[in-house]
C-alpha cells in the first residue's frame, strides 16, 4: 500500500531511553528489567506515530544513540517514505557497521513509521500492510520458569485454559527432571490443549536429542530453542529426528535466518521485534518463510504481532507472555476461545499508560 497522496514530511521526532523494572524476574532467562527505546514522530499535518524497541535485561543506551542518528539522517525533514522503504534505507546504512544496536533503534523507528502510516490511512497497521482481520490463536507462556514444580506448572496451565488459550508453553532446562514435568503436564491437560516446551538454548546436543524424543512421545507441538541459535548443524540433526522445532528469537536480521529457511532447519520461526529491526523486516521474513512452508510464531508482544498475523497467513500462533503490557493503556482482548483480532483503532492501537513516561524515562 502506497503513502497517502498528501503525506507530509516528519517535522519533529524524539528518541528516549526508558527503564522498566519488573517486580520479579520472569521467563526462562530471568529478566528483571527492560530498557526501551521510545520514538515519537509528528508530521507537518499533525499526524503522529509511536514506536519502541527494547533490550531485555537492560543496556539500550547505544540503541537510543543509533535511533537519534537514524532519525536525523533519514526521517526528520526528509521526503516521506513508505515504512518498508524507510526500513530498507536504514538497513543499507549498516553495511560497514553491522546491525547491532542500530537494529534496536530501527525497530522503534519502524514501528513508529507504521503507526504514523496507518493513522494517516485511518486503518490498523495490519490492514495498512495489505492484510485483513482474522482470529489468531494465542498460547499461554507467562508464569512458567525453569525448575518449576509439576504442581506449579499445572496451576499455570489451568489458569491459561480458563482464559481460553488453546495451548501452553513450559520452560525446561534439558535435565532429567524435565522429563517428569513434560509427561505430567501432558497427561493432565489432555489433547484439547496443545503443549509446547521452551529450552531457552540450554541443552547440549545429547540432552537436546533426549528432550526431543520425550517431546515426541508426549505429543508436544514444538520444542523451542533446544540449542543455541548459531548451532545450525545441531538443528539439522534435530530435524532428522522428526520432532517439530521452533527457534529464532535471538537471530538478528534476515541474513542470519538464511540457513534456517534454505536448509529447513526448523518448522516454526520466532522473530523478535527488536532483534529484527521492526515489523518491516518481520514482514519480509514471514513472506520468505511462506515460500518454504514454514510457520511463524513471533516472540511475545501479541498486541503488536497481531498486525503481522493479519498480513501473513503463516503466522500460526501468538504468544501471551505479559511483560511490557502494563506500560500501555490497552491490553490484548482475547476471545473466549483464546484468539486475538486486530484492534478497532487506526495505527498500532497502542497508547502509553498514564504516568508511564514520568515513571520510567531516564535522563539521557
Amino acid at each position: 500500500m502506497n503513502l497517502p497522496a498528501r503525506a507530509s514530511a516528519v517535522r519533529s521526532a524524539t528518541a528516549e531511553l526508558w527503564r522498566y523494572r519488573l517486580d520479579k524476574p520472569v521467563g526462562g532467562s530471568g529478566v528483571g528489567a527492560v530498557d526501551l527505546v521510545v520514538v515519537e514522530l509528528e508530521d507537518a499535518d499533525g499526524h503522529t506515530g509511536t514506536g519502541f524497541g527494547y533490550v531485555l535485561g537492560g543496556g539500550a543506551a547505544p540503541a537510543v544513540v543509533a535511533a537519534r542518528a537514524q532519525l536525523e539522517r533519514f526521517v526528520v525533514d526528509h521526503a516521506p517514505l513508505h515504512p518498508e522503504a524507510l526500513s530498507r534505507a536504514v538497513l543499507r546504512s549498516f553495511n560497514r557497521t553491522g546491525g547491532g544496536a542500530g537494529m534496536i533503534g530501527l525497530a522503534a523507528i519502524d514501528l513508529a513509521a507504521w503507526d504514523l502510516h496507518a493513522r494517516r490511512l485511518g486503518v490498523p497497521v495490519g490492514m495498512a500492510m495489505g492484510g485483513a482481520d482474522r482470529a489468531v490463536p494465542v498460547y499461554g507462556s507467562g508464569g512458567y520458569h525453569g525448575g518449576q514444580s509439576l504442581e506449579s506448572a499445572l496451576a499455570c496451565a489451568a489458569q491459561h485454559r480458563a482464559q481460553g488459550f488453546q495451548a501452553v508453553k513450559l520452560r525446561v532446562g534439558g535435565g532429567l527432571r524435565d522429563l517428569a514435568l513434560i509427561e505430567g503436564v501432558a497427561g493432565r491437560i489432555g489433547r484439547e490443549t496443545a503443549l509446547m516446551i521452551d529450552a531457552n538454548e540450554k541443552c547440549s546436543p545429547t540432552t537436546a536429542r533426549r528432550l526431543m524424543a520425550v517431546a515426541r512421545e508426549a505429543g508436544v507441538l514444538f520444542v523451542e530453542e533446544p540449542l543455541p541459535a548459531n548451532d545450525t548443524a545441531g538443528y539439522a540433526q534435530l530435524m532428522r529426528d522428526g520432532a517439530a522445532v521452533a527457534t529464532g528469537e535471538h537471530l538478528q536480521g534476515i541474513a542470519e535466518w538464511g540457513p534456517f529457511l534454505r536448509e529447513r532447519l526448523c518448522d516454526v520461526i520466532q522473530p523478535d521485534l527488536a532483534m529484527m529491526g521492526g515489523l518491516s523486516e518481520c514482514l519480509r521474513l514471514a513472506r520468505m518463510a511462506e515460500l518454504f512452508g514454514i510457520e511463524v510464531a513471533p516472540h511475545f508482544l501479541p498486541g503488536v504481532f497481531i498486525h503481522l498475523a493479519a498480513a501473513m497467513p503463516n503466522v500460526s500462533w501468538l504468544e501471551d507472555f505479559p511483560l511490557l503490557e502494563p506500560l500501555f493503556e490497552q491490553q490484548p482482548r482475547y476471545g473466549s476461545n483464546g484468539t486475538l483480532h486486530l484492534p478497532d483503532a487506526p495505527g498500532l492501537g497502542l497508547t502509553w499508560a498514564a504516568g508511564a513516561r514520568e515513571a520510567w524515562k531516564l535522563a539521557f
